[in-house]
């Protein structure tokens, strides 16, 4: 994931809206947003090649949502960040919990960027500070640096996503998260990659041929916990196909409707 805008807002009616887009090379196998076999209380999309996911949700509220740091100067962590949210979103542990047990073991990952909420609370854990912190309500953007790192692409979403909030809608949200505008060169980031990879992933939605915006999720969420998820694929030539999946409210024992 490579890019998210989000609003938590946990005494609104609309208390969790988040627009997010995964970027990655195109030969990297993954499956498309579902309810997992081996765990079907988690619904997000899976890396097939090292496990884990994202981007996914779970009971209760559980919402979880990564991004890298992108540092090509760093080692390679032994393990795959992938699993970190898919971890919390398989286990029982508060969002603060859950983070602060991960703040012992970063040295094994390369570098994060971790959402993790449940239906009262959100907390993000950025790997370089190591500092598990509880958000506010607000309205975020989430790139491959820090929280709300103020890179053009990030500013460009985030205000896109509060325009709308009055009256959010997927197919707005979904717009926004195909912005295919790059950065002014004297706008660009330096993040230590080549100037043309600087150029290629400083628009919110990226296409090339060898790597670029996999997916396209929206996930809204309501007062009474029932929530709505929306996935658009995409593969070096275009759209590949979307899924919209329903989840019921807190309170109702059944699993995801899709529609």
């Amino acid at each position: 994931m490579c890019l998210i805008v989000f609003a938590w807002r946990p005494s609104h009616a609309l208390p969790l809206i988040v627009a997010a887009n995964r970027d990655e090379f195109h030969a990297r196998p993954s499956l498309p947003l579902a309810a997992w076999e081996d765990a079907p209380q988690i619904i997000a999309g899976r890396d097939l090649q090292a496990g884990g996911t994202w981007l996914g949700a779970g009971p209760a509220g559980r919402f979880a949502a990564l991004t890298n740091i992108r540092a090509p100067e760093r080692p390679v962590g032994a393990r795959s960040r992938g699993e970190l949210p898919e971890r919390y979103l398989r286990g029982e542990l508060s969002p603060q919990a859950y983070l602060t047990e991960l703040s012992g073991h970063l040295q094994h990952y390369s570098g994060f960027n971790l959402l993790a909420a449940d239906a009262h609370e959100m907390w993000y854990l950025h790997s370089a500070t190591g500092t598990p912190q509880r958000l506010p309500a607000g309205v975020y953007g989430l790139s491959n640096a820090a929280l709300d790192t103020p890179w053009p692409k990030l500013v460009r979403a985030r205000s896109a996503l509060q325009q709308c909030l009055g009256a959010p809608e997927t197919e707005t949200l979904l717009e926004l998260l195909g912005d295919p505008r790059t950065a002014a060169d004297d706008e660009l980031p330096c993040t230590g990659v080549p100037y043309e990879w600087e150029k290629k992933l400083s628009s919110v939605f990226i296409a090339s041929t060898d790597y670029g915006t996999r997916a396209s999720t929206v996930l809204i969420r309501r007062e009474d916990g029932s929530t709505e998820l929306t996935e658009r694929r995409f593969g070096p030539a275009g759209p590949l196909g979307e899924r919209r999946l329903s989840l019921p409210p807190f309170d109702e024992d059944r699993g995801p409707i899709q529609v």
